[in-house]
């Protein structure tokens, strides 16, 4: 008798132990690589009036289903979609509260189990809610959940604040839906705000208090360590809120740098048992916004430098999988960013769970993308917001809606369920103590900004398209910003092309609605474009003072130390030195080494030095490399040791003991050397044909003086006395003259007169997009190129960080940034290209090299596409040539800036000087050989 009353009492504890958590049943998947399917019935569009089929969760336009709409569409699709599911439920579940969880459907939303309405229509794409579905299940059976989800909302304010947007509306349950099942006495809401000290206090909401209880709060690190005492505090009968305080010591603060996380549990207890527990993984944290000051977090001044980020995926839509949020997140911690704006809606929870442990601080928003919520459905979705995410410590800020989306009575929802009273913020506004303006230019503005008295963010800066904006003018905005002690930060517009996969169209065809959403520093599936390299390295946390690097260089390098929390002694740093070869990609190692001593907080520059011993005698590129405390790069600065004369002149080396012969009909003159024939046109001295042992060079039609208005007025030519053949061109104005040589050994040598030339005679030169000379190749037979410059992406004016000087090698390509999606192959081919060397095109032909002297010249190679869409600013100039070698090349702009208006080295080009003054000539070496 006795051991089946212990057996029965085992048993009982055993199911007690059980009851004490909060069961969780997903009847859909968890996210959009693990769906479950349902029924589904499309009341219009496409696969419309039958039931068949669909995964959840899911956006039904992806499926197949209804009607694809951008927010700017004039006619929207209106369709219901109708969910049906059955599932099981726990006999043992018979007595508790359980609840039905959808945390997004879009947009409205009726539920009904066994037939029977769950509750009132919830209204609100982007948000967590649910219904107490007890008295309605049949426990140990099968239970039906019938689920309308109408596109369209009845609510008109809805409709204004999500689908009149410049982004896609997508219709269905698009996040996880679940059941959680709780005891019949349980905790309904624990909020925490825990503070970097160690301090915490938690709000503890009860269902109900039919008794006298008490509750219990312990801290664990994630190895399940328990951290100090225990805290606790009665609740009386009749009390169903309470408030619990303590403190933790030893704790690490929370931060994007080091995001050091806890388990802190809270059991509900009656007579010493535990009738409930909730676990939440925290970080302590403190966040402050001070007036006229800027954000403090943990006692630390911060600078947001972030991204906006919609929840995108081309073939999901707004369902995401795991995969997508971490390979997000991950993107931008390489850019060198600490923090992200959720617009313009509440991200999914795993998102937020993610930037918790991996590091990035959040502006957690609520939808409205430019008009708002009215005060019947916007109070709702405001507690709904701050309820789902208020426990998380990434989330700092919250934005209240975008650029005039907002209802300003709705704002004290924050402050009433809030109890962290994080900032409220209202992108585009001067409002609650922040200047947060959108695309500001580079000098905006009177009273604001860098000239204002407000701590100023940018919610939405430099916005991108296509190849513009972003990494584009962010170095003036940046370094000018830096120099207020009220920056804030700021957040570019956007992180990736939403260009989304249409099922309803033949082929594979990734639409952006035109112009609307090519904005991204990544495209659709998260390839990168160039301002992604820029971003790393204006944004990297360690930065390099300016330095000349040569062979009598005295090793020493300045860091400045841009952490916020982070000592420089936690970081590691390495250098390289390599000699190269022109003509191809391999280079040999001259020296390595790492970098200790760098003693510095942050906010310090330290003095480190390099032993390179004699690496950098033979050495023609140093590189730096600084990981951060993980490992990862932060980034890795090149600088030339030598100049490009040094490279050229040391292989240009060949016999000259040949001769050159000279031939000449009534228009043309031949010049032959070494097997390399060059004919060029009498008037004008362009390069007329190429050929070698192998055949024809199709190089032509140059030099062609570009960028300004000239003509030749003179062309002569000789066989000099040293060998080699000469041919003059005088021009009217730029350049001057040009002098082509054919040196015995086949070597083409063109030197064309430096644009100081321009001084004595005209004044100088203003408001120049490029300046050069150009050639003409047929771009049908090229296959690639090789080269030593920067790379291996295209620059423009402003947008040369980030892309530093190396040897690079690329296939051809006819990549349109952001447009040709179905053949995105980044970097792209064709563009200008910063510090030219040398380049070896590879043709169907034979490859010919051309090797440069001149120091920061320019090299443009061909012509990009021009998008159907392109705005002005995102439309810089180009020679109408194939290729060319140019002092000045054009800035671009941003979607809806002329880069004129992007700070100073987004101007036009201008050259003033004296005459006398010593510039440095186009020189080139045409090896054809």
């Amino acid at each position: 008798m006795k051991n089946v009353i212990l057996v029965s009492f085992l048993v009982l504890i055993g199911i007690h132990s059980l009851a004490q958590q909060t069961d969780i049943k997903f009847l859909s998947g968890t996210d959009a690589a693990n769906t479950v399917e349902w029924d589904f019935y499309c009341t219009d569009g496409r696969n419309s009036g039958k039931w068949s089929k669909i995964p959840v969760p899911s956006n039904w336009e992806l499926q197949g289903f209804g009607t694809y709409n951008y927010g700017h569409d004039e006619e929207r699709g209106k369709e219901h979609g109708l969910y049906k599911y059955e599932f099981e439920v726990p006999q043992d579940w018979k007595g508790k509260t359980v609840n039905v969880v959808f945390d997004g459907s879009m947009t409205d939303t009726r539920v009904k189990i066994n037939g029977k309405s769950a509750g009132e229509m919830h209204q609100g794409a982007f948000y967590r809610f649910k219904y107490d579905i007890s008295k309605l299940l049949k426990y140990g059976n099968t239970n039906l959940l019938e689920v309308d989800v109408a596109k369209h909302s009845s609510n008109e304010s809805v409709n204004r604040a999500e689908r009149l947007a410049d982004f896609w509306i997508f219709g269905g349950i698009f996040r996880p839906v679940y059941l959680e099942a709780m005891p019949a006495v349980h905790m309904k809401r624990i909020a925490i705000d825990a503070k970097a000290d160690g301090s915490f206090r938690s709000f503890i909401e009860l269902n109900q208090s039919k008794a006298d209880y008490s509750v219990t709060v312990d801290l664990f690190d994630l190895k399940g360590n328990n951290i100090g005492i225990s805290v606790s505090k009665s609740v009386s009968k009749g009390e169903t809120e309470t408030w619990v305080e303590g403190q933790f010591d030893g704790i690490k603060s929370w931060n994007p740098e080091w995001p050091a996380l806890y388990d802190i549990k809270i059991s509900l207890n009656r007579n010493g048992q535990v009738i409930h527990e909730l676990t939440e993984r925290i970080g302590f944290r403190t966040v402050e916004l001070r007036e006229h000051d800027g954000f403090y977090i943990n006692g630390e001044k911060v600078v947001f430098k972030g991204v906006n980020r919609h929840s995108f995926w081309p073939e999901t839509g707004r369902a995401l999988s795991e995969e997508n949020h971490l390979q997000d997140i991950r993107l931008m911690k390489e850019m060198n960013m600490n923090a992200v704006r959720s617009s313009h809606y509440v991200p999914d929870k795993r998102f937020l769970e993610l930037c918790d442990s991996l590091g990035l601080f959040v502006l957690n928003e609520v939808t409205g993308w430019q008009d708002g919520y009215d005060t019947i459905v916007g109070p709702k979705l405001v507690k709904e917001t701050v309820l789902k995410d208020e426990n998380h410590p990434s989330v700092v800020i919250w934005n209240h809606g975008n650029e005039g989306g907002w209802n300003f009575a709705n704002e004290k929802g924050f402050h009433q369920y809030d109890i962290q009273k994080r900032p409220v913020l209202y992108p585009w506004l001067l409002k609650n103590g922040a200047d947060t303006f959108h695309y500001p230019e580079f000098n905006q503005g009177i009273g604001r900004n860098v000239f204002g008295n407000d701590p100023f963010m940018p919610t939405e800066l430099l916005h991108g398209l296509y190849d513009g904006g972003h990494g584009a003018g962010l170095e003036a905005f940046w370094r000018s910003y830096e120099a207020s002690p009220l920056l804030a930060g700021g957040f570019l517009w956007v992180l990736c092309d939403e260009a989304v996969l249409r099922t309803d169209k033949e082929g594979t065809v990734y639409d952006s609605d035109g112009n609307h959403a090519p904005d991204g520093i990544l495209g659709p599936h998260r390839e990168k474009e160039g301002s992604f390299y820029t971003i790393k390295e204006i944004w990297s946390p360690v930065q390099v003072e300016p330095v000349t690097i040569n062979k009598q260089w005295n090793g020493r390098l300045f860091l400045k130390n841009k952490f916020i929390y982070t000592h420089l002694n936690d970081c590691a740093f390495s250098w390289r030195a390599y000699k190269t070869e022109v003509g191809t990609t391999k280079k040999r190692l001259t020296g390595s080494g790492v970098v200790t001593n760098a003693d510095a907080e942050p906010g310090e520059t330290v003095r480190v030095t390099v032993d390179y011993g004699d690496a950098l005698q033979e050495a023609d590129i140093f590189e730096f490399t600084a990981l951060n405390h993980e490992g990862s790069e932060l980034y890795t600065w090149s600088w030339p040791v030598v100049q490009p004369k040094e490279i050229a002149q040391r292989s240009i080396i060949g016999d000259n003991t040949g001769q050159v012969s000279v031939e000449e009909t009534d228009t043309n003159v031949r010049a032959t050397a070494n097997g390399i024939e060059v004919v060029f046109n009498k008037k004008d001295g362009t390069i007329q044909s190429v050929k070698n042992a192998n055949g024809l060079v199709s190089l032509n039609g140059g030099p062609v003086p570009v960028g300004v208005e000239t003509e030749v007025v003179e062309t002569n030519w000789e066989n000099s006395l040293d060998g080699h053949f000469q041919f003059v061109i005088n021009y009217s104005k730029y350049p001057g003259q040009a002098v082509w040589k054919l040196h015995e050994n086949g070597l083409l040598e063109l030197e064309v007169q430096h644009i100081s030339y321009m001084i004595g005679k005209y004044g100088g030169i203003r408001n120049i997009d490029y300046i050069g000379i150009s050639f003409n190749y047929p771009e049908e037979k090229v296959e690639g190129i090789t080269w030593m410059g920067q790379g291996p992406y295209r620059v423009w004016k402003n947008r040369t960080k980030g892309h530093n000087l190396g040897v690079w090698q690329k296939a051809y390509n006819n990549t349109l940034t952001g447009e040709s999606f179905n053949n995105l192959v980044y970097p792209e081919f064709k563009g200008y290209h910063g510090k030219l060397y040398w380049a070896k095109l590879e043709t169907t032909e034979s490859d010919f090299t051309v090797i440069s002297e001149t120091p920061n010249l320019y090299f443009q190679l061909f012509t990009p596409g021009t998008p159907q869409d392109a705005r002005p600013g995102t439309s810089p100039a180009f020679p109408d040539a194939d290729l060319s070698f140019l002092y000045e090349i054009p800035a671009i702009g941003t979607k809806f800036k002329d880069a004129s208006e992007l700070g100073p080295k987004s101007h036009k080009g201008l050259y003033r000087g004296h005459p006398g003054d010593e510039g440095y000539p186009i020189k080139l070496w045409f090896d054809f050989r």
